[in-house]
């Protein structure tokens, strides 16, 4: 296999005419000139900066360096790698240090500059210390990666840095920042023994995920093998691997993240846990030769918040709150962020969705044979649940407004300020191009609460978060009666799991409203004279109780995996009370326990409802499914897994 910087070696002679054909536009400004007016051609407004708005690349007396510092330079200020700030502050005493590193050991470019060997002449021989040196060394880290990149012409996903705008299908939201790290998976990070198979692994489904998922679990491996390098591991070691060596590396990671909350620790366990359980399926020829299920053990990652934690912190905009909101949102002193705010309300969606709306196919009708008209949907790519097209319905005169936009943003686009096609597109300054800030709505809504003074239950100025609005649009589809899965697909969400968070919520409401029918009775006490009153059944309450006592003489109510069987108490059914649990063909695992332990919490709740409302059938009922869940979970804690026929799938197949 040729190395790869054979190749960039072979290519670095025929790219200088790219490169200088690159440095030709702006009217050839970038390459006549050795001396670059940075403040004058790029955005940025910092008054102490406006001394050193001059790079001046005469210091460098190789022709070749020269042209490779001036591409990669304005490469990366062009596609905002990094900001012109980045760059005013010490660049120009970086190109006398390259001048003197590169004739001191005869270099003539920027990719045979070695990171480790740069730092030490700039320590040894140039005097600094070991801080002022890095301020040097981070423009060689930030410049070499994009060099490298340009002189290698292999396919994106075989190099040793992805960048996101090179791999066609990337899930990249629109408002992700463009900034250095975030738009590049950089290999180079991982153990060069594993880089490959890392590379390998992560190709699989890189347009499958978002990049940012795609970045996490890079960064997550990179820890999972540097900590076993760390503890004195060697090349190889993940073929041999056992159950000790894991036990040290979860005891090395408790350690290492001591303090953080165990959603960030879990993803160092869950992650290199997948990772394991593919390269194994996919027979790598790095992977484990001990199965991975009995390396990394279910019980090892640690849980998740509980839901009722989860709920907790999810914030909902009370209702006064959001009738001021939506009674002065037309006086936001910036008016293109309206119509931000109105989607938003209207349909639940993340800020991130709305702001990624592309103004030719947002907005579709579609014929209603039921209503006899053209029905308006809102479409988008939601990127964070990897949903190519999500359609939902949206009110007329929201459509209208929508309509607006679009040809407001038709009237204002040319391919040069909004290639992407956004519908909230920022047409000028730094972020020309991209959709509007998200960052600025917040602050504009913050500035209009603070204008009108709107303040919480506790008489402060109310603390406006964009989520909120998500939350609350999620309660009142629930409350108003739309099914979880149509809710599920409204807001794009990735499970249904996580739209019944916030079902769950609006159960309390539900339960108030039960309970107002549990005193209920034939008679009451007058509390004036003690004797017993006699219900009139004609009034609304009499209709109330009767409805009631039928709910109670008639019908079952047992608790079944998510859910209630309100079934009529006459009609038999064997599956009311064991499900899936007796059968044959049932198999569950360690991985299903926090299944178990949430139905058991959930059926000892519906056992102290039915004894309080004395309803001994009920209770009897749910103890029997109640026992049945809690043998079967000690049954699955002791072996582990349980199938009742004692086949595995394959013998029964064959």
């Amino acid at each position: 296999m040729i190395d790869k910087f054979q190749i960039i070696k072979s290519n670095q002679q025929s790219k200088y005419d790219e490169i200088i054909e690159y440095l030709k536009q702006d009217d050839g400004y970038w390459l006549e000139n050795d001396k670059w007016d940075i403040y004058s051609n790029f955005d940025y407004d910092l008054e102490w900066a406006r001394g050193k708005k001059y790079l001046d690349f005469s210091v460098i007396k190789n022709e070749n360096l020269i042209l490779e510092l001036k591409y990669s330079l304005l490469y990366g200020l062009k596609n905002k790698y990094f900001q012109p700030i980045y760059v005013i502050s010490a660049f120009q005493a970086f190109l006398r240090k390259v001048q003197n590193y590169s004739t001191k050991n005869d270099i003539n470019s920027v990719i045979n500059i070695e990171v480790n060997k740069f730092k030490l002449f700039l320590m040894n021989i140039e005097n600094l210390t070991e801080v002022s040196a890095n301020s040097y060394i981070r423009y060689i880290i930030c410049l070499k990666p994009i060099l490298i990149d340009f002189y290698d012409d292999r396919e994106e996903t075989e190099k040793d840095i992805w960048y996101s705008n090179n791999i066609k299908g990337v899930k990249a939201s629109a408002v992700t920042s463009e900034k250095g790290s975030t738009v590049k998976l950089d290999f180079t990070i991982i153990p060069k023994y594993y880089k490959e198979t890392v590379k390998r692994y992560l190709k699989s489904f890189v347009t499958k995920k978002s990049w940012s998922h795609c970045r996490n679990i890079l960064d997550t491996l990179n820890v999972f093998f540097n900590t076993f390098y760390e503890m004195g591991y060697t090349d190889g070691f993940l073929k041999i691997l056992t159950r000790k060596d894991i036990e040290k590396y979860l005891y090395s990671i408790s350690n290492k993240y001591k303090g953080k909350n165990v959603t960030y620790v879990n993803k160092f366990i869950a992650y290199p846990r997948t990772f394991l359980e593919y390269i194994q399926m996919a027979q790598y020829d790095e992977s484990p030769i001990k199965e991975a299920v009995f390396l990394i053990f279910e019980n090892d990652i640690p849980k998740r918040e509980r839901d009722n934690d989860r709920l907790r912190r999810i914030k909902f905009i009370p209702e006064p709150i959001l009738k001021q909101l939506g009674n002065n949102i037309m006086e936001l002193d910036r008016p293109e962020y309206i119509p931000i705010y109105i989607l938003l309300r209207e349909t639940g969606w993340r800020g991130t969705d709305i702001l990624n709306l592309r103004y030719d196919n947002c907005l579709e009708q579609i014929w209603n044979s039921k209503e006899d008209k053209y029905n308006h949907y809102l479409c988008d790519e939601i990127t964070k649940t990897g949903i190519a097209q999500l359609k939902i319905p949206i009110r007329d005169k929201v459509a209208e407004m929508v309509q607006k936009s679009i040809d407001k943003a038709k009237e204002l686009s040319t391919e040069e300020n909004n290639p992407k096609k956004y519908l909230f597109n920022a047409y000028e300054g730094k972020l020309k191009g991209k959709p509007l800030n998200k960052q600025a709505l917040l602050a504009t809504i913050q500035r209009l609460i603070e204008q009108k003074d709107i303040r919480d239950i506790k008489g402060e100025l109310y603390h406006f978060k964009l989520h909120s609005l998500r939350h609350t649009r999620a309660k009142e589809y629930v409350e108003q009666g739309m099914g979880i899965s149509i809710i599920q697909q409204i807001l794009g969400h990735r499970s249904l799991q996580m739209t019944i968070h916030y079902a769950t919520v609006t159960e309390n409401i539900l339960y108030e409203k039960w309970k107002n029918t549990e005193d209920l009775d034939l008679f009451r006490v007058n509390t004036e004279t003690h004797e017993l009153k006699q219900v009139d059944l004609d009034s609304e309450d009499g209709e109330n109780l009767i409805r009631y006592e039928y709910v109670k003489k008639n019908l079952d109510a047992v608790r079944v995996p998510f859910g209630v069987c309100f079934k009529p108490s006459k009609t038999p059914c064997k599956q009311q009370m064991n499900h899936c649990l007796t059968c044959g063909s049932f198999c569950t695992t360690v991985e299903n326990i926090p299944e178990y332990e949430e139905e058991i919490d959930h059926v000892r709740k519906q056992i102290e409802i039915s004894e309080r409302c004395g309803r001994e059938l009920w209770a009897e009922k749910n103890k029997g499914y109640l026992e049945l869940l809690q043998k079967t979970l000690q049954t699955v804690k002791e072996q582990k897994i349980v199938h009742k026929n004692g086949k595995s799938r394959e013998e029964v197949l064959q």
